[in-house]
């Protein structure tokens, strides 16, 4: 069993681990429409679809390897699995800072999504630390410690490609070294040899995770609300770079402003309102509310033409970001502690479909609604593709039982 001083190292970690990945991955979204059309020498149009189908690379690869992450992570512990992950996004940033034309982008990324799988074991070492009841705060400062790096990483992303395109790619290959030396010495394994299990090669992919975690009540509903609520704010990630260059014609530095201010806002809400909110309205409810106000922020982004009026709402977007979190917590209390990993990785391969199907879908939509040959230019149409989306989120999470029934939440599969 950990001490509360390993405990308190092993937080540290991996926040500062999830941090680091949202540190690099802030620092070159704001870069990389620029950098596609400077590598293709193509139009916004041209790079917003290219751009969705590196998006998709990544994700495509992280939907395959999640289970089997989550699952390894479960046979051998936490510790492994954040290493080879921190690798995986080193050797990315790398391809993709030497990249000569954007086969390198993709390339990078499908490694860093098949190696790369961050968030999975750092939900999983959380849960492996705290309770039931103070699972979802651990998992809001997770979510805190990424919208933290979402501050830093758009913004310095944004200034400094207007030295160099390349320097934000190697910048952030090696913020991913000095997390890997930082784990290597500092981060102790969360995951006690009693609670582990075999490893099982059926359930190391998402159908067969899905197959045995679809045995535990509710989860399917849960899973759908998940997947979902993903897809519909993937549309951020995907997406913004683009929308907002051809919506307001903002340039590097300012895309990475307002992505900074949506990590402030995160940061604000999953570190300062997220624990009260549970404690007040459970779980279930903050989801339902943050959910709603997402609604509202995609129809104001759908009709908006004036940008400082967006950066305004985009410091709202937080409140949205305590939704994911909520989730996570109502899906970890239906299963049990030794399939915790097994969870998370099966939530990383959602995340990833997830992240897989926005690209394809908000940037198709963007390319045909601003292509020179097209009839309307209408750059906010991804966002009414997203409201529908998330309004059927809130129907399905609406339905689901606020608490796991006693005797079946703990079921080992």
């Amino acid at each position: 069993m950990l001490s509360e001083g390993d405990k308190t190292r092993a937080k540290r970690f991996v926040m500062f681990t999830v941090f680091v990945y949202a540190l690099g991955f802030g620092i070159i979204i704001p870069v990389l429409p620029s950098f596609i059309m400077m590598l293709e020498d193509i139009d916004l149009a041209r790079a917003t679809f290219l751009g969705g189908l590196i998006a998709s690379s990544y994700a495509l690869f992280q939907f395959l390897m999640g289970p089997l992450i989550g699952n390894l992570s479960d046979r051998f512990g936490r510790r492994p699995v954040f290493m080879l992950s921190l690798i995986g996004f080193a050797i990315d940033y790398l391809l993709m800072g030497f990249a000569p034309n954007v086969i390198w982008l993709f390339v990078g990324r499908s490694i860093a999504g098949g190696l790369g799988a961050i968030f999975g074991p750092a939900n999983s070492a959380m849960a492996d630390m705290l309770s039931e009841d103070e699972r979802a705060k651990g998992f809001g400062l997770i979510g805190a410690a990424f919208g933290i790096g979402f501050v830093l990483g758009p913004a310095i992303g944004g200034l400094i490609a207007n030295y160099d395109p390349r320097l934000p790619f190697f910048l952030a290959a090696g913020l991913a070294g000095v997390a890997f030396v930082y784990g290597f010495f500092a981060f102790p394994e969360t995951l006690p040899e009693s609670k582990r299990r075999p490893f099982d090669l059926k359930r190391a992919n998402p159908v067969g995770a899905l197959r045995a975690l679809g045995k535990v009540p509710a989860i399917h509903r849960l899973a759908a609300v998940y997947l979902l609520w993903l897809t519909a704010t993937n549309i951020y990630p995907a997406t913004w770079s683009y929308f907002a260059r051809a919506q307001y014609g903002w340039d590097n530095a300012f895309v990475g402003y307002s992505l900074a201010i949506v990590g402030i806002s995160m940061a604000m809400f999953q570190t300062l309102v997220i624990g009260r909110s549970v404690k007040r309205f459970g779980e279930r409810r903050t989801a339902l509310i943050a959910i709603s106000c997402a609604i509202i922020g995609f129809t104001f982004n759908m009709l908006n033409p004036i940008g400082w009026a967006t950066l305004l709402v985009c410091f709202l977007i937080g409140v949205q970001a305590m939704a994911l979190p909520s989730i996570n917590a109502m899906m970890s209390r239906r299963v049990s502690e030794s399939m915790q990993g097994e969870l998370q990785g099966f939530n990383g391969s959602l995340s990833a479909l997830a992240a897989l199907i926005a690209p394809l879908l908000y940037n198709s939509v963007l390319t045909y609604a601003i292509a020179p040959e097209s009839s309307i230019y209408f750059p906010g149409a991804p966002f009414a593709i997203a409201i529908a989306i998330a309004a059927l989120t809130l129907v399905i999470i609406a339905s689901v039982e606020t608490r796991a029934q006693p005797g079946v939440a703990r079921q080992s599969i």
